[in-house]
Parts: C-alpha cells; structure tokens; sequence
C-alpha cells in the first residue's frame, strides 16, 4: 500500500462526507478529522492486502480493519504530509498522540512496532456530543474529593508519551494530588465544564522551600515527580507566611486535548495570574517561577510567555524553563499567545 495512493482508493469527496460528519466534535477540527480518515484508509487497504483479499477501487465507504495493524510513524508521516516539507517523523507521532487522546485510535507499541486500531466513531451519526464552542468553561478551586480521578486520567495521558508502561501511574497522581491540596489548596485550580462540572484542565503553583531551590539547577529528569516512579519528592513545599520563599514551581499545567482551544488556554493563564496574586499574599517574597516542559507540544506556548531554558537534561527532551514573577503578573495574555496555533 502506498500512502501516496490514498485519494485513489477513497476519493476525496468521499473523504469529505467522513470528515463533515467528525467536524464539530469536541477537540476534533477539520485538519485532525481530514489525517484521522486518511489513516483509516491506509489502515484498512494495507491489511486487506497483507490478507490476500481483493478491494474493488476506489471503495465507496469505509469498514473497520480488523484488530491492530502495524505502521510507523515514517508510514504516518507520508499518510498525513505526503511531500509537504512541514511535515515530521515526530510531527506525525505527535498527531497520533492528539488522535488517541480524541478517541478516534488506540495505539500500542510492544517496544519494537507501534500497532494501531480504529475506533468505531462514525457508527451513530446522530452523536448527540454538543460542538465544542457550545461548551462553556470556567476556572474553579480544585475539589481533591471529586476532581482528582479525571484529572489524574489526563495527566497520564500526557505523561505516557515518555513511559511506556505506565498502567498504574494514574492511580499514584490520584494520591499525590489529594497529598498536594492538604499541604496548600490555593495553588491548584481546575478548568471545569459548566454542563457536567467535570475538571478538564488542571494546574499546580508549588511554592517552593528554601532548601529545595537547589533543583532548579539539576538536570530536570531528577525532579519528576508526578510521572515518575520514585515515591520520595524531591521538592518540599514551603510553610504558609515564610519569608524566605521566593520560587514557584508550575508543577503541572495541562488543559484536556479537546478543549485545548486558544479561548480556553487564555482563561486558564489569565486565572493563573490572579492565584499568584493571592500567593503573593501568603509568600511576600516570591520573585521567580520554573516549569518543566514535559511533553513537546507545550514548548511554543512557555516560549511564547517568555520562559527562557536554563538547564536541560542530557538524556531527555527535558527543559528548566525560568520565568521572573513579575514579567508574567504584567503580561497581557491574549497578546502573548494570539499567535499560536492548537490543531
């Protein structure tokens, strides 16, 4: 199967009728919609023909393939970009990531061959899912009872780009976070649904004790904690009404991938701007923030803030990103970020 041959086999007007019916879907937009099709299509020709069965071209609707089928991020790479320059190996498994995380694919890898297999999405036409635009969202204090579990879920999404086998870290980012909001409730916000209350975004602010400051200037890979296997943090919180604080740690900072819209992104910077200002009042001192950008998605939206690298892992795409307190408070947010794109 070529993946150059795709419009032969399923038409491009064809296509279209599949992509109409995905669009409005919460999180999918018509680019993620248009790759998700061409890679049903590859899919589903490349097994039939590894099978020795007969396809008529070009098809006029599409079945699901049976079960997993191989393909490389390579594989992918043509089947989404063809010859089009700004298009990556990476890129591709990027997009892959953002497909799973939709619930369009499952993905497997058994630490030699990435395996895909399509979702069964497009069964009932009448999805009744209201469009993303029609769902409104608004910041609110992280309740550990009942915003833990679903938090903790997509943060292990985005952690599982980096570990492989992560099946019981959700489970222990359950227990860290209910651990986090008895030591210091102020610093954790959710991204809440107003339809369903469920938290779809989440941060921590972690203000810092004196002693911990040291990390900052480690390799990063020695301050995971959330993603990480080891039960010992490496960062101790700093006691309400101390002086000596003066560090703020973005410890997690992560909207849900379909509700990771521009208007949603400046409603959660813009809310975290007004929790440091609260902080300001417990910690009088504070004067620096670091983050970690922990998966390469994020990388344009720090950079896009004025974070700036200061110590990289040597074995990890792993950053200290440093950003002065002040700088962020006076940002004006919807300018900072009005250029950056979340398809």
């Amino acid at each position: 199967m070529n993946p150059q041959s795709i419009d032969q086999w399923f038409p491009v007007e064809e296509q279209r009728k599949y992509v109409s019916q995905l669009q409005g879907r919460v999180g999918i937009t018509r680019r993620r919609a248009e790759y998700f099709v061409k890679l049903w299509v590859y899919l589903l020709v490349k097994q039939r023909q590894e099978l020795g069965q007969r396809l008529k071209q070009p098809l006029t609707e599409l079945e699901l393939p049976d079960g997993f089928v191989p393909c490389t991020h390579r594989e992918a790479q043509e089947v989404f970009y063809g010859e089009d320059d700004r298009g990556s190996d990476r890129s591709a498994g990027m997009m892959i990531d953002k497909l799973v995380a939709l619930g369009l694919i499952e993905k497997d890898f058994d630490g030699n061959t990435t395996c895909i297999r399509i979702r069964s999405v497009l069964t009932n036409s009448q999805d009744s899912t209201p469009a993303k635009a029609a769902i409104k969202l608004f910041p609110d204090d992280f309740n550990p009872r009942t915003d833990a579990i679903l938090v903790a879920s997509f943060l292990a999404r985005n952690y599982n780009w980096m570990n492989k086998k992560a099946t019981a870290l959700p489970h222990r980012i359950v227990r860290i976070l209910r651990g986090w909001a008895e030591q210091y409730p102020t610093g954790m916000r959710v991204l809440r649904r107003s339809d369903t209350q469920d938290a779809v975004g989440f941060y921590i602010l972690y203000p810092v004790a004196t002693e911990s400051e040291a990390n900052f200037f480690l390799p990063p890979r020695n301050s995971l904690h959330l993603s990480a296997t080891w039960d010992d943090d490496p960062f101790q919180i700093a006691q309400k009404g101390d002086r000596n604080c003066t560090s703020i740690f973005v410890r997690s900072w992560q909207i849900d991938l379909p509700y990771k819209q521009l208007i949603n992104v400046c409603e959660f910077l813009k809310d975290a701007q007004n929790t440091l200002v609260k902080m300001q009042a417990d910690f009088p001192n504070l004067c620096d923030m670091y983050s970690l950008v922990i998966h390469p998605t994020d990388e344009q939206l720090v950079t896009a803030l004025g974070f700036h690298q200061t110590n990289q892992n040597p074995q990890l795409s792993l950053n200290w990103m440093y950003l002065p307190l002040d700088k962020y408070l006076s940002l004006n947010i919807d300018q900072a970020v009005s250029d950056l794109k979340f398809d």
